[in-house]
């Protein structure tokens, strides 16, 4: 079973768009997939038209009550968002095992709820570096952020590295001193356009740092408005490249999608 988090500062970057395609896509492939939803927003619960909010994640942090597994798709099932996530974050601010309450869950729950049936668990987190997005860090085997074309988008990566940096010598194991961060943190330029200079500034940017020797940044991902409205339609890319109809009518970027989903997980 693989970990994997989609992390970001910042909001707007299409991060539960990628999550959700990335675990669609992993689905059709065969992949088993348990979504975690740690947005209070909820909206990768709501792509799913999951507005249950009983047994959500809330429960993992508050322990109080049983989660809920919801099977939403072929090899694809999901624990719900608490759109009360912030509150609970705040009710449990001064407890010292804060940030070890998922990997707990997870231990406490992989023999009676079946974890290890999963091939993947995918965690889309709130745009921030909270308790939830600590919790999501420390169980990760690695961690994608995507990065978009803008001067504050590009800075996010820098912001990013330098905060898990800082966790990994925060979490760590008083006895044997060994961080409880172990994930690869990774980066997707996504939303790029062809045509305009905050692209071409990124792309240059990213260009630099790999002749410098940081690989970080995995894959490049097209602006293209059928990716964006995927959530909002409720209809993955995976799922509509097998339309042949709308394959037919975009294959070099469903064709494209697919090579760099296998990138990702090929690297991963």
């Amino acid at each position: 079973m693989k970990i994997l988090s989609f992390v970001g500062i910042k909001g707007g970057i299409g991060k539960t768009t990628l999550s959700y395609n990335y675990g669609e896509w992993l689905a059709i492939k065969g992949k088993k997939v348990l979504f975690i939803d740690l947005d209070h927003q909820s909206n990768l619960s709501q792509t799913y038209s999951v507005y249950n909010q009983e047994g959500t994640v809330g429960v993992i942090f508050t322990g109080k009550g049983q989660v809920k597994i919801h099977h939403v798709g072929d090899n694809i099932d999901l624990i719900a968002g608490d759109m009360h996530l912030d509150d609970i974050e705040t009710s449990i601010e001064n407890n010292t095992n804060k940030n070890m309450l998922l990997y707990m869950w997870l231990s406490d729950n992989y023999d009676p709820l079946n974890l290890g049936q999963y091939d993947y668990v995918i965690i889309d987190c709130h745009p921030d570096f909270s308790t939830a997005t600590k919790n999501a860090i420390i169980v990760s085997h690695d961690i994608l952020s995507p990065i978009t074309p803008s001067e504050h988008g590009y800075n996010a990566k820098f912001n990013l590295e330098e905060r898990i940096d800082e966790f990994k010598k925060e979490a760590i194991d008083y006895t044997t001193r060994k961080s409880y961060v172990t994930a690869q943190l990774w980066f997707v330029a996504n939303m790029i356009k062809h045509n305009t200079r905050s692209s071409h500034d990124l792309m240059d940017a990213l260009k630099a740092e790999r002749e410098k020797g940081d690989n970080s940044c995995i894959a490049t991902i097209p602006e293209k408005e059928l990716f964006n409205r995927s959530t909002l339609d409720r209809e993955s890319i995976a799922k509509m490249a097998e339309d042949h109809t709308i394959y037919n009518r975009q294959r070099d970027f469903f064709d494209d999608i697919d090579k760099t989903f296998a990138k990702i997980t090929d690297k991963l």
